[in-house]
Protein backbone atom coordinates (compact mmCIF):
# COMPACT_ATOMS: atom_id res chain seq x y z
CA UNK A 1 0.00 0.00 0.00
CA UNK A 2 2.84 2.39 0.88
CA UNK A 3 4.52 1.76 -2.47
CA UNK A 4 1.24 2.48 -4.27
CA UNK A 5 0.89 5.79 -2.41
CA UNK A 6 4.48 6.75 -3.25
CA UNK A 7 3.88 5.90 -6.93
CA UNK A 8 0.77 8.06 -6.98
CA UNK A 9 2.53 11.06 -5.38
CA UNK A 10 5.87 10.51 -7.14
CA UNK A 11 9.37 9.86 -5.77
CA UNK A 12 13.01 9.95 -6.86
CA UNK A 13 16.16 7.95 -6.24
CA UNK A 14 19.07 10.15 -5.11
CA UNK A 15 22.78 9.82 -4.38
CA UNK A 16 24.27 11.72 -1.40
CA UNK A 17 28.01 12.26 -0.91
CA UNK A 18 30.33 14.89 0.56
CA UNK A 19 31.62 16.00 4.00
CA UNK A 20 29.11 14.22 6.28
CA UNK A 21 26.43 12.10 4.59
CA UNK A 22 25.69 10.33 7.91
CA UNK A 23 24.79 13.68 9.48
CA UNK A 24 22.56 14.32 6.43
CA UNK A 25 20.62 11.17 7.20
CA UNK A 26 20.22 12.08 10.86
CA UNK A 27 18.94 15.59 10.09
CA UNK A 28 16.42 14.20 7.58
CA UNK A 29 15.09 11.96 10.33
CA UNK A 30 14.84 14.92 12.74
CA UNK A 31 12.99 17.00 10.14
CA UNK A 32 10.49 14.17 9.45
CA UNK A 33 11.70 13.59 5.87
CA UNK A 34 11.08 9.93 4.96
CA UNK A 35 13.99 8.11 3.34
CA UNK A 36 13.81 4.42 2.34
CA UNK A 37 15.83 1.88 0.44
CA UNK A 38 19.08 3.31 1.79
CA UNK A 39 22.24 1.67 0.37
CA UNK A 40 25.83 2.36 1.48
CA UNK A 41 28.29 2.55 -1.44
CA UNK A 42 31.39 3.52 0.55
CA UNK A 43 31.84 7.24 -0.08
CA UNK A 44 28.18 7.77 -1.02
CA UNK A 45 24.66 6.68 -0.12
CA UNK A 46 21.73 5.95 -2.44
CA UNK A 47 18.12 6.13 -1.32
CA UNK A 48 14.52 6.99 -2.25
CA UNK A 49 12.72 10.14 -1.19
CA UNK A 50 9.30 11.60 -2.05
CA UNK A 51 9.00 14.67 -4.27
CA UNK A 52 7.74 16.71 -1.34
CA UNK A 53 10.68 15.57 0.82
CA UNK A 54 13.18 16.25 -1.96
CA UNK A 55 12.27 19.95 -2.06
CA UNK A 56 12.93 20.16 1.71
CA UNK A 57 16.54 18.95 1.39
CA UNK A 58 18.21 22.27 0.37
CA UNK A 59 18.89 23.67 3.92
CA UNK A 60 20.06 20.24 5.13
CA UNK A 61 22.47 19.95 2.19
CA UNK A 62 23.99 23.39 2.97
CA UNK A 63 24.30 22.61 6.68
CA UNK A 64 26.01 19.22 6.18
CA UNK A 65 28.12 20.36 3.19
CA UNK A 66 26.95 17.40 1.11
CA UNK A 67 25.86 17.08 -2.48
CA UNK A 68 22.73 15.42 -3.88
CA UNK A 69 22.13 14.08 -7.41
CA UNK A 70 18.91 12.64 -8.82
CA UNK A 71 19.43 9.20 -10.36
CA UNK A 72 15.87 8.22 -11.40
CA UNK A 73 12.31 9.55 -11.27
CA UNK A 74 9.26 7.38 -10.56
CA UNK A 75 5.52 7.73 -10.22
CA UNK A 76 2.49 9.30 -11.83
CA UNK A 77 3.71 12.95 -11.82
CA UNK A 78 6.59 11.99 -14.11
CA UNK A 79 4.53 9.59 -16.27
CA UNK A 80 1.69 11.96 -17.19
CA UNK A 81 3.89 14.56 -18.96
CA UNK A 82 5.37 11.78 -21.11
CA UNK A 83 1.90 10.60 -22.06
CA UNK A 84 0.88 14.11 -23.02
CA UNK A 85 3.77 14.26 -25.45
CA UNK A 86 2.68 10.95 -26.97
CA UNK A 87 -0.97 11.61 -27.67
CA UNK A 88 -1.26 8.80 -30.19
CA UNK A 89 -0.04 6.26 -27.63
CA UNK A 90 -2.39 7.64 -25.00
CA UNK A 91 -5.34 7.51 -27.41
CA UNK A 92 -4.42 3.95 -28.39
CA UNK A 93 -4.17 2.87 -24.75
CA UNK A 94 -7.52 4.44 -23.96
CA UNK A 95 -9.09 2.87 -27.04
CA UNK A 96 -7.70 -0.55 -26.09
CA UNK A 97 -9.20 -0.30 -22.61
CA UNK A 98 -12.57 0.74 -24.04
CA UNK A 99 -12.42 -2.12 -26.57
CA UNK A 100 -11.69 -4.67 -23.85
CA UNK A 101 -14.48 -3.31 -21.69
CA UNK A 102 -16.98 -3.59 -24.54
CA UNK A 103 -15.80 -7.06 -25.62
CA UNK A 104 -16.05 -8.37 -22.05
CA UNK A 105 -19.83 -7.80 -22.17
CA UNK A 106 -20.29 -10.62 -24.72
CA UNK A 107 -19.83 -14.40 -24.89
CA UNK A 108 -17.11 -15.41 -27.34
CA UNK A 109 -16.69 -19.12 -26.69
CA UNK A 110 -18.86 -22.02 -25.43
CA UNK A 111 -17.37 -24.99 -23.60
CA UNK A 112 -19.12 -28.29 -22.73
CA UNK A 113 -17.96 -30.73 -20.07
CA UNK A 114 -19.35 -34.09 -18.97
CA UNK A 115 -21.20 -34.90 -22.21
CA UNK A 116 -20.44 -38.33 -23.67
CA UNK A 117 -23.42 -39.50 -25.71
CA UNK A 118 -24.46 -35.98 -26.66
CA UNK A 119 -21.81 -34.45 -28.92
CA UNK A 120 -20.75 -30.82 -28.86
CA UNK A 121 -22.25 -30.30 -32.33
CA UNK A 122 -25.68 -31.56 -31.17
CA UNK A 123 -25.62 -29.25 -28.15
CA UNK A 124 -24.42 -26.28 -30.20
CA UNK A 125 -27.27 -26.81 -32.68
CA UNK A 126 -29.72 -26.90 -29.77
CA UNK A 127 -28.28 -23.68 -28.31
CA UNK A 128 -28.59 -22.03 -31.72
CA UNK A 129 -32.32 -22.77 -31.75
CA UNK A 130 -32.49 -20.86 -28.45
CA UNK A 131 -30.51 -17.92 -29.96
CA UNK A 132 -27.54 -18.72 -27.70
CA UNK A 133 -24.47 -18.26 -29.90
CA UNK A 134 -20.99 -16.80 -29.71
CA UNK A 135 -21.24 -13.02 -29.83
CA UNK A 136 -24.43 -12.72 -27.78
CA UNK A 137 -24.60 -10.27 -24.89
CA UNK A 138 -24.15 -11.70 -21.42
CA UNK A 139 -27.21 -9.83 -20.15
CA UNK A 140 -29.42 -11.73 -22.63
CA UNK A 141 -28.44 -15.12 -21.20
CA UNK A 142 -30.60 -16.65 -18.47
CA UNK A 143 -28.66 -19.63 -17.09
CA UNK A 144 -31.60 -21.04 -15.10
CA UNK A 145 -33.85 -21.19 -18.18
CA UNK A 146 -31.04 -22.71 -20.25
CA UNK A 147 -30.50 -25.46 -17.67
CA UNK A 148 -34.23 -26.29 -17.64
CA UNK A 149 -34.39 -26.37 -21.45
CA UNK A 150 -31.47 -28.79 -21.70
CA UNK A 151 -32.94 -31.17 -19.12
CA UNK A 152 -36.38 -30.94 -20.76
CA UNK A 153 -35.19 -31.63 -24.33
CA UNK A 154 -32.60 -34.32 -23.62
CA UNK A 155 -33.83 -37.31 -21.62
CA UNK A 156 -30.28 -38.52 -20.99
CA UNK A 157 -29.39 -35.37 -19.06
CA UNK A 158 -30.05 -35.71 -15.35
CA UNK A 159 -28.17 -32.61 -14.17
CA UNK A 160 -26.76 -29.53 -15.83
CA UNK A 161 -25.12 -26.29 -14.84
CA UNK A 162 -24.55 -23.15 -16.93
CA UNK A 163 -22.28 -20.33 -15.82
CA UNK A 164 -20.27 -17.51 -17.35
CA UNK A 165 -16.54 -17.29 -16.73
CA UNK A 166 -15.09 -14.14 -18.26
CA UNK A 167 -16.26 -14.26 -21.87
CA UNK A 168 -16.74 -18.05 -21.84
CA UNK A 169 -20.03 -19.90 -21.33
CA UNK A 170 -19.34 -23.15 -19.47
CA UNK A 171 -22.05 -25.82 -19.56
CA UNK A 172 -21.57 -28.87 -17.35
CA UNK A 173 -23.69 -31.93 -18.09
CA UNK A 174 -24.27 -35.23 -16.35
CA UNK A 175 -25.78 -38.02 -18.44
CA UNK A 176 -27.68 -41.08 -17.28
CA UNK A 177 -27.09 -44.03 -19.59
CA UNK A 178 -29.29 -46.34 -17.46
CA UNK A 179 -32.68 -44.64 -17.09
CA UNK A 180 -34.65 -45.28 -13.94
CA UNK A 181 -37.98 -47.03 -14.57
CA UNK A 182 -39.65 -44.26 -12.57
CA UNK A 183 -38.80 -41.89 -15.41
CA UNK A 184 -41.20 -43.62 -17.80
CA UNK A 185 -44.63 -42.12 -18.28
CA UNK A 186 -47.40 -44.37 -17.06
CA UNK A 187 -49.91 -43.21 -19.63
CA UNK A 188 -53.56 -42.33 -19.11
CA UNK A 189 -54.39 -45.63 -17.38
CA UNK A 190 -51.53 -45.33 -14.91
CA UNK A 191 -50.23 -48.93 -15.30
CA UNK A 192 -47.03 -50.30 -16.80
CA UNK A 193 -46.25 -53.87 -17.91
CA UNK A 194 -42.80 -55.41 -18.04
CA UNK A 195 -42.01 -57.26 -21.31
CA UNK A 196 -39.01 -59.22 -22.56
CA UNK A 197 -36.64 -57.33 -24.84
CA UNK A 198 -35.12 -60.50 -26.35
CA UNK A 199 -35.54 -64.29 -26.61
CA UNK A 200 -34.14 -66.54 -23.88
CA UNK A 201 -34.70 -68.63 -20.75
CA UNK A 202 -35.41 -67.12 -17.33
CA UNK A 203 -32.78 -68.16 -14.77
CA UNK A 204 -33.61 -65.78 -11.93
CA UNK A 205 -36.60 -63.63 -11.07
CA UNK A 206 -37.55 -61.34 -8.17
CA UNK A 207 -40.87 -59.47 -8.43
CA UNK A 208 -41.47 -56.37 -6.31
CA UNK A 209 -44.74 -55.10 -7.79
CA UNK A 210 -47.17 -56.42 -10.38
CA UNK A 211 -48.39 -59.90 -11.27
CA UNK A 212 -45.77 -62.36 -12.66
CA UNK A 213 -46.86 -64.08 -15.87
CA UNK A 214 -43.76 -66.29 -16.17
CA UNK A 215 -41.54 -68.30 -13.82
CA UNK A 216 -37.95 -69.44 -13.56
CA UNK A 217 -37.13 -71.96 -16.27
CA UNK A 218 -39.65 -70.60 -18.81
CA UNK A 219 -38.55 -69.84 -22.36
CA UNK A 220 -39.77 -66.43 -23.47
CA UNK A 221 -39.93 -64.62 -26.78
CA UNK A 222 -39.11 -61.02 -27.52
CA UNK A 223 -42.02 -58.78 -26.51
CA UNK A 224 -43.64 -61.43 -24.31
CA UNK A 225 -45.36 -60.17 -21.14
CA UNK A 226 -43.29 -60.94 -18.04
CA UNK A 227 -44.98 -58.98 -15.25
CA UNK A 228 -48.39 -57.37 -15.55
CA UNK A 229 -49.09 -53.95 -14.09
CA UNK A 230 -52.79 -54.85 -13.63
CA UNK A 231 -53.38 -56.47 -10.23
CA UNK A 232 -56.84 -58.19 -10.13
CA UNK A 233 -59.27 -57.75 -7.23
CA UNK A 234 -61.72 -60.68 -6.98
CA UNK A 235 -65.37 -60.94 -5.95
CA UNK A 236 -66.64 -63.58 -3.56
CA UNK A 237 -67.49 -65.79 -6.53
CA UNK A 238 -63.87 -65.64 -7.74
CA UNK A 239 -64.68 -63.33 -10.63
CA UNK A 240 -62.56 -60.25 -11.27
CA UNK A 241 -64.12 -57.20 -9.74
CA UNK A 242 -61.56 -54.68 -10.93
CA UNK A 243 -57.87 -54.18 -11.70
CA UNK A 244 -55.59 -52.02 -9.59
CA UNK A 245 -53.02 -50.51 -11.92
CA UNK A 246 -49.39 -50.14 -10.89
CA UNK A 247 -45.93 -49.94 -12.40
CA UNK A 248 -44.51 -53.43 -12.72
CA UNK A 249 -41.12 -53.75 -11.04
CA UNK A 250 -38.94 -56.87 -11.11
CA UNK A 251 -35.37 -58.11 -11.54
CA UNK A 252 -35.53 -60.74 -14.27
CA UNK A 253 -32.38 -62.36 -15.60
CA UNK A 254 -32.42 -64.09 -18.94
CA UNK A 255 -29.99 -66.64 -20.35
CA UNK A 256 -29.75 -66.09 -24.06
CA UNK A 257 -27.49 -66.72 -27.02
CA UNK A 258 -26.13 -63.90 -29.12
CA UNK A 259 -23.89 -63.73 -32.16
CA UNK A 260 -21.66 -60.95 -33.40
CA UNK A 261 -20.03 -60.92 -36.78
CA UNK A 262 -17.47 -58.59 -38.29
CA UNK A 263 -16.05 -58.65 -41.81
CA UNK A 264 -12.61 -57.28 -42.53
CA UNK A 265 -11.87 -56.92 -46.25
CA UNK A 266 -8.67 -58.53 -47.48
CA UNK A 267 -8.14 -55.80 -50.06
CA UNK A 268 -8.65 -52.20 -48.96
CA UNK A 269 -7.88 -48.70 -50.17
CA UNK A 270 -5.80 -46.32 -48.09
CA UNK A 271 -4.30 -42.84 -48.35
CA UNK A 272 -0.56 -42.61 -48.88
CA UNK A 273 0.72 -39.10 -48.24
CA UNK A 274 3.44 -37.96 -50.62
CA UNK A 275 4.96 -35.45 -48.22
CA UNK A 276 3.96 -32.43 -50.28
CA UNK A 277 1.96 -29.93 -48.25
CA UNK A 278 1.12 -26.25 -48.14
CA UNK A 279 -0.08 -24.00 -45.32
CA UNK A 280 -2.23 -20.92 -45.81
CA UNK A 281 -2.55 -18.73 -42.69
CA UNK A 282 -5.76 -16.86 -42.02
CA UNK A 283 -7.24 -14.39 -39.57
CA UNK A 284 -10.81 -14.60 -38.30
CA UNK A 285 -12.62 -11.73 -36.62
CA UNK A 286 -16.13 -12.65 -35.58
CA UNK A 287 -17.67 -14.49 -38.53
CA UNK A 288 -15.42 -12.86 -41.14
CA UNK A 289 -12.27 -14.57 -42.32
CA UNK A 290 -9.26 -13.33 -44.28
CA UNK A 291 -6.70 -15.63 -45.90
CA UNK A 292 -3.42 -14.68 -47.42
CA UNK A 293 -3.79 -14.04 -51.17
CA UNK A 294 -2.31 -17.44 -51.96
CA UNK A 295 -4.04 -19.95 -54.21
CA UNK A 296 -4.79 -23.45 -52.97
CA UNK A 297 -2.36 -26.13 -54.20
CA UNK A 298 -3.41 -27.92 -57.37
CA UNK A 299 -2.87 -31.39 -55.95
CA UNK A 300 -4.81 -34.14 -57.68
CA UNK A 301 -6.02 -35.47 -54.32
CA UNK A 302 -5.66 -33.57 -51.06
CA UNK A 303 -7.17 -33.14 -47.65
CA UNK A 304 -7.19 -30.10 -45.43
CA UNK A 305 -6.43 -29.87 -41.71
CA UNK A 306 -7.53 -26.65 -40.02
CA UNK A 307 -5.79 -25.52 -36.85
CA UNK A 308 -7.07 -22.46 -35.03
CA UNK A 309 -6.27 -20.66 -31.81
CA UNK A 310 -8.60 -18.11 -30.29
CA UNK A 311 -7.08 -15.00 -28.76
CA UNK A 312 -7.36 -14.72 -24.97
CA UNK A 313 -5.90 -12.09 -22.68
CA UNK A 314 -6.45 -14.09 -19.51
CA UNK A 315 -7.57 -17.64 -18.79
CA UNK A 316 -11.26 -16.96 -19.44
CA UNK A 317 -11.19 -13.57 -21.21
CA UNK A 318 -11.54 -14.67 -24.81
CA UNK A 319 -11.80 -12.27 -27.76
CA UNK A 320 -13.64 -12.72 -31.09
CA UNK A 321 -10.27 -12.98 -32.83
CA UNK A 322 -8.63 -16.20 -33.98
CA UNK A 323 -5.48 -17.04 -35.90
CA UNK A 324 -5.10 -20.30 -37.75
CA UNK A 325 -3.89 -22.02 -40.87
CA UNK A 326 -5.24 -24.45 -43.45
CA UNK A 327 -2.78 -27.25 -44.10
CA UNK A 328 -3.27 -28.98 -47.46
CA UNK A 329 -1.66 -32.41 -47.82
CA UNK A 330 -1.30 -34.36 -51.05
CA UNK A 331 -2.01 -38.06 -51.10
CA UNK A 332 -2.51 -40.91 -53.54
CA UNK A 333 -4.90 -43.84 -53.20
CA UNK A 334 -3.20 -47.21 -52.88
CA UNK A 335 -4.63 -50.70 -52.70
CA UNK A 336 -3.22 -52.85 -49.91
CA UNK A 337 -3.89 -56.25 -48.37
CA UNK A 338 -4.53 -57.05 -44.72
CA UNK A 339 -2.12 -59.69 -43.50
CA UNK A 340 -3.33 -62.48 -41.24
CA UNK A 341 -1.71 -60.80 -38.23
CA UNK A 342 -3.34 -57.44 -39.03
CA UNK A 343 -6.72 -59.12 -39.43
CA UNK A 344 -6.33 -60.84 -36.04
CA UNK A 345 -5.41 -57.54 -34.43
CA UNK A 346 -8.47 -55.78 -35.91
CA UNK A 347 -10.70 -58.68 -34.87
CA UNK A 348 -9.25 -58.49 -31.36
CA UNK A 349 -10.11 -54.78 -31.15
CA UNK A 350 -13.69 -55.49 -32.26
CA UNK A 351 -13.97 -58.30 -29.69
CA UNK A 352 -12.63 -56.04 -26.93
CA UNK A 353 -15.37 -53.51 -27.72
CA UNK A 354 -18.02 -56.24 -27.36
CA UNK A 355 -16.61 -57.43 -24.02
CA UNK A 356 -16.36 -53.86 -22.73
CA UNK A 357 -20.01 -53.33 -23.65
CA UNK A 358 -20.94 -56.46 -21.70
CA UNK A 359 -18.92 -55.28 -18.71
CA UNK A 360 -20.59 -51.87 -18.63
CA UNK A 361 -24.05 -53.47 -18.76
CA UNK A 362 -23.22 -55.98 -16.04
CA UNK A 363 -23.69 -58.98 -18.36
CA UNK A 364 -22.36 -62.36 -17.16
CA UNK A 365 -20.66 -64.43 -19.88
CA UNK A 366 -21.23 -68.20 -19.55
CA UNK A 367 -19.82 -69.35 -22.88
CA UNK A 368 -17.67 -67.71 -25.53
CA UNK A 369 -16.78 -69.15 -28.93
CA UNK A 370 -14.74 -67.02 -31.34
CA UNK A 371 -13.66 -68.09 -34.83
CA UNK A 372 -11.91 -66.27 -37.66
CA UNK A 373 -12.37 -67.57 -41.20
CA UNK A 374 -11.20 -66.34 -44.56
CA UNK A 375 -13.01 -66.38 -47.85
CA UNK A 376 -12.03 -64.88 -51.19
CA UNK A 377 -12.96 -61.35 -50.09
CA UNK A 378 -12.98 -61.03 -46.31
CA UNK A 379 -11.67 -62.19 -43.00
CA UNK A 380 -14.81 -63.04 -41.04
CA UNK A 381 -14.92 -62.88 -37.24
CA UNK A 382 -17.79 -64.80 -35.67
CA UNK A 383 -18.29 -64.52 -31.91
CA UNK A 384 -20.98 -66.65 -30.24
CA UNK A 385 -21.84 -65.92 -26.61
CA UNK A 386 -24.15 -67.42 -24.04
CA UNK A 387 -24.82 -64.74 -21.48
CA UNK A 388 -27.03 -63.92 -18.53
CA UNK A 389 -28.34 -60.40 -18.52
CA UNK A 390 -31.15 -58.42 -17.00
CA UNK A 391 -34.21 -57.99 -19.18
CA UNK A 392 -37.42 -55.99 -19.05
CA UNK A 393 -38.97 -53.14 -21.00
CA UNK A 394 -41.83 -51.05 -19.62
CA UNK A 395 -44.92 -50.64 -21.81
CA UNK A 396 -48.32 -49.15 -21.03
CA UNK A 397 -50.79 -51.64 -19.55
CA UNK A 398 -53.59 -52.44 -22.00
CA UNK A 399 -55.86 -54.39 -19.60
CA UNK A 400 -59.50 -53.21 -19.64
CA UNK A 401 -61.51 -52.89 -16.44
CA UNK A 402 -64.32 -55.52 -16.15
CA UNK A 403 -67.92 -54.33 -16.46
CA UNK A 404 -69.98 -53.95 -13.25
CA UNK A 405 -72.32 -56.88 -12.43
CA UNK A 406 -75.50 -55.03 -13.51
CA UNK A 407 -74.01 -54.11 -16.88
CA UNK A 408 -72.85 -57.70 -17.35
CA UNK A 409 -76.45 -58.95 -16.73
CA UNK A 410 -77.87 -56.40 -19.19
CA UNK A 411 -75.34 -57.41 -21.81
CA UNK A 412 -76.23 -61.10 -21.28
CA UNK A 413 -80.00 -60.41 -21.68
CA UNK A 414 -79.42 -58.51 -24.93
Amino acid sequence: MGRLIHSFRGYVRIRVWGYSPERFLNLCGNKGILLWGIENHGESYEMYVSIKGFFCLRPIVKKTKTRVAVLNRYGLPFFVPKIKKRSVFAAGLLGCLIFLQIMSQFIWTIDFTGNITLTDDVLLDFLETRQIVCGMAKKDLKPEELERDIRKNFDLVTWTSARIEGTKLVIQIKENTHPNPDEYETGDMGGMDLTADKKGRIVNMITRSGVPRVKIGDDVEEGQLLVSGAVPVYNEDATVKEYLLCRADADIYLQCDCRYQQKIPIHYLTKNYTGREKKIPYLRVGSREWKLPVSEPDYLKKDCVVKEKQAALLQNLFLPIAVGNCQYREYVIEERNHSKEQAKELCGEFLDEILEGFRQKGVQIIRKDVTIKKDSVNYILTADFTVVEKTGTLVVTQTEQPLPAKEQEMTAEE
